[in-house]
Order: structure tokens, then sequence, then C-alpha cells
């Protein structure tokens, strides 16, 4: 079995499984554009998340939502395995959530232990059902008593605090917007500065204190999520790396690495 897996499913686009078992594998601050939910499966992580720092320990679960930056640094000396199940918003938008359940899935970031073993036996029960090759109703049903036992109310839970809105954010927001836009392109700093209408040297200033990255590195996010996108198309590599905006095919391929763990050859060929 190679040290880093992915699983996926035809017939359930929306979901993308994830099983490392390479104890040395870092990821620099990084963010999916799905709502992403781990599993600890050995050893200890320092995960760091949007600004604070958590030490995560075996057996607990940890989840992500959609963009939100965060960074796992496992600890020296031990091993460290750990599962991770992608899911679109897309899909969750179809369950017919609450709004308090919606906004729970926004904010659950590390669970109490009630929960937390509740949901790691429902994380354990959808990966085994993809690596056994269960049918698509065995696995989706499974995923689906995950985000329930997820939303559930717990007021123990360890959740993300969302900084307050201030009124600089709109600029920052306005660039985020904007590089979605044209994230394959060249962009430069002037570009940036006519969109908001400050100087640049303010805005790396904001940008930074609410997204802890410089825009180029968020740009390079942007860039790798649609990579990922297009290899399970099964497209050529250096097509992709063209359309994502790398200058070569081995920038493209160091610059995922880092992120994504796999090399994008064989991100591709997972199955």
């Amino acid at each position: 079995m190679s040290d880093v897996t992915f699983y996926r499913h035809e017939a359930l686009p929306f979901l993308e499984a994830k099983r490392c078992l390479k104890s040395d594998l870092a990821y620099q601050k990084h963010f999916h554009e799905e709502y992403s939910i781990g599993l600890i499966d050995k050893g200890v992580t320092n995960a760091w998340c949007d600004g604070t720092m958590h030490r995560v320990e075996d057996g607990k679960a940890i989840s992500f939502p959609p963009m939100m930056l965060h960074a796992c640094q496992p600890e020296t000396g031990m091993e460290w395995n750990y599962k991770m199940l992608f899911v679109k918003q897309a899909w969750l938008e179809q369950l017919d959530l609450e709004q308090r359940e919606r906004d729970q899935l926004h904010i659950p970031f590390l669970l109490a232990e009630d929960k937390n073993r509740v949901c790691r036996y429902r994380i354990n029960q959808t990966m085994e059902a993809f690596m056994g090759n269960g049918s698509p109703l065995e696995i989706e049903t499974a995923m689906i008593e995950l985000i329930h036992d997820l939303v559930s109310r717990n007021a123990s839970d360890l959740v993300h605090e969302i900084q307050q809105g201030k009124q600089d954010q709109k600029y920052v927001k306005l660039v985020q917007d904007y590089m979605h836009e044209h994230f394959t392109e060249k962009l430069t700093m002037e570009e940036l500065e006519n969109v908001t209408g400050i100087s640049r040297f303010h805005l790396i200033r904001l940008f930074k204190r609410w997204n802890h990255l410089p825009p180029h590195a968020y740009q390079n996010l942007l860039r790798i999520n649609y990579a990922k996108a297009e290899l399970m198309k099964r497209r050529p590599i250096a097509d992709i790396a063209t359309d994502a905006g790398f200058y070569d095919q081995s920038h493209f391929a160091r610059t995922f690495g880092r992120i994504v763990g796999a090399t994008p050859y064989s991100y591709a060929l997972s199955s």
C-alpha cells in the first residue's frame, strides 16, 4: 500500500477520502475548497489553524470548514497515521440542514470526548466502506450519519474563533474575489492595488492579518485546488500545470507535493 492513498467512487463525485501512513509528512499552510474531516490514528500532530496552534493526539477527530487556512506538523520520533474525508459544499447544501446545523459545520475544530468517540466510529465506518469497495449507498449512508453526529450540539466542543468584522476586511474580500477569478494569471501588486484603491504596502499587511498568508501563497493554493479537480479528469499533467498558471511542470510538482502530500501523477492514479 502506498504511503499516501486517495479513494474515490465515480458515483460519488462529491466525496474524496485520503489515508496517510507517512510519518514524516508535514503540510505547510493551505486550505481546501471542500469541508474536510480528519482522524489521527497514530501519533501526535501540532495543528495550526488560522492563527491558533493545537496539539492533536491519536484518536482525535478534527475538522476544517472550507477555505480555512491550516497546517500540520507531526511530532518527530513517532509513527503518525491519519485519515481524511473531503466533502464538496454542494452536497452538504442538499442535506436540507437547519440553519443552526449549517452554522455548526463552519465552526467545529476539535470535538468533546463523547462526540469525538461517535465521530471517530463514523469516520472509520466511511473509510472502511471506501477501502472495501463498498456500494455507493453504503458509503453515502455512512457519510450522512457522520455529518449528523458532527452537527449535533455539544457545548464543550473546542471551536474555531472567527475574527470579528472590521472595516479593513472589505479590502481583503475584494482581493480574494479578484484572485478567485484570475488565479491562473500572472497577477501583480499593482493590479491588486487598483482593485482595492489602497496602497500595496497597507494591502499586504491587511491581507496577511486576515489570511495568515501573503497574496502569492494564497494564489498558489487556488491553483493547486484547481489542479486537483483537473487531475481527476485524467488530463495530461503538463497541460494542467500550464493552465493553472505554473511556469513549468517541475514547479507545479514541487508545489503540489508540499500542499497535497503526493505527486500529481500518484494523485491522478489513486482510485
